[in-house]
């Protein structure tokens, strides 16, 4: 009886040990992803972002950025981009176009222009989607604000919240440190706070360098209120922030856009309290070391970027614990040729 006492308590802790190693990913996770392929293609169209989440259906749906390919990236995602939905039964198979969520006002009003950049995210009375957006490319990315659409459904139907769905814009204190930014406030990461209230991740510039920046709200349609100081310590180029809560622990996955790990990878950033971040450890490597033959295919196309196989704006699909199963990356490198850009998915392998 003993024995068998013993047996179970042991294999217990060894479980145990094993959920809090899958659980710990200040290590970082860029050797713990395997590639999958390509997760959301859309013949006619450049795809941008992909940001995925599990519907009160079962499915996977994903937000993502697209716009004609025959204009090209840029100016597409300024002027064009419009947010489209797509659904799949499963995170790995591929996703079929749904409809379109939102598209550019056309108006003179703040998101006349590219409604880019989507992050999805569950909310307590459903969903919330925010997005990207400016008024003209005569002030921008200086004229980039955060707006917001909420749905009980994922299915919709989506509504602006407010007045006219904005909720993030650069401060107006000239003390602040991100006040009047070249890139104004832009991609936002939303995290719903385990204490309650809202946590708003976004990107903009102090002295000149893209960095991470916080506003916090007690209610989910704002308002928003931006900390006078920004949450990432960088001296490079970093961007396109996802967050999470996972372990006990907040997280913030940028990319690496000019090597404070690696030129092109990713960065994972971590936080006890989701305000203070130390240092980022390495969240993805380039495109060509998760395939299999090491390098880019001869016959890929290159659209945009910096760098040919980088990956962008990662997006992260979560289990009910709220720790990452699949990421989600587009590139301005298609693998297949074409083109378009598309959007490609990797998995997390089991520890």
């Amino acid at each position: 009886m003993f024995r068998k006492t013993f047996f179970i308590v042991i294999s217990f802790l060894c479980f145990l040990s094993g959920y809090a190693q899958a659980l710990d990913l200040d290590g970082g996770t860029a050797d713990l992803l395997e590639y999958v392929g390509v997760a959301v293609h859309d013949p006619g169209y450049h795809v941008w972002g992909s940001s995925p989440i599990y519907g009160e259906d079962g499915k996977v749906h994903i937000f993502a950025a697209r716009w004609p390919d025959s204009i090209g990236v840029v100016p597409g995602w300024k002027t064009h981009s419009e947010i489209a939905h797509y659904v799949s039964d499963h995170p790995e198979k591929p996703f079929t176009f749904l409809k379109v969520v939102l598209s550019p006002s056309g108006r003179h009003s703040w998101d006349r222009m590219g409604i880019h950049n989507p992050n999805i995210k569950k909310v307590a009375d459903g969903y919330a989607l925010t997005y990207i957006s400016n008024d003209g490319l005569e002030h921008m990315p200086a004229n980039q604000r955060i707006g917001m659409l909420v749905s009980k459904s994922v299915y919709g139907p989506w509504k602006k919240v407010g007045r006219d769905g904005m909720i993030l814009q650069p401060p107006a204190n000239p003390d602040y440190w991100n006040f009047n930014p070249g890139n104004g406030v832009n991609n936002p990461a939303l995290l719903p706070h385990t204490n309650g209230g809202y946590y708003l991740y976004y990107k903009t510039q102090k002295k000149g360098i893209s960095t991470m920046g916080l506003a916090v709200a007690e209610n989910l349609e704002g308002p928003y209120v931006q900390l006078p100081v920004p949450i990432t310590n960088n001296d490079r180029v970093i961007e396109d922030g996802y967050a999470f809560s996972c372990g006990g622990k907040f997280y913030l996955m940028t990319t690496d856009n000019h090597g404070m790990i690696q030129r092109g990878g990713g960065l994972l950033w971590a936080s006890e309290d989701g305000i203070n971040f130390g240092s980022p450890t390495k969240a993805f490597h380039l495109m060509k070391d998760y395939l299999p033959e090491g390098t880019l295919p001869k016959d890929y196309s290159f659209h945009y970027g910096g760098m040919r196989g980088k990956f962008e704006r990662p997006q992260l699909l979560l289990d009910s614990q709220g720790c990452p199963t699949h990421l989600f990356v587009p590139s301005g490198t298609n693998i297949h040729g074409g083109a378009s850009t598309v959007s490609y998915v990797l998995r997390f392998e089991e520890q």
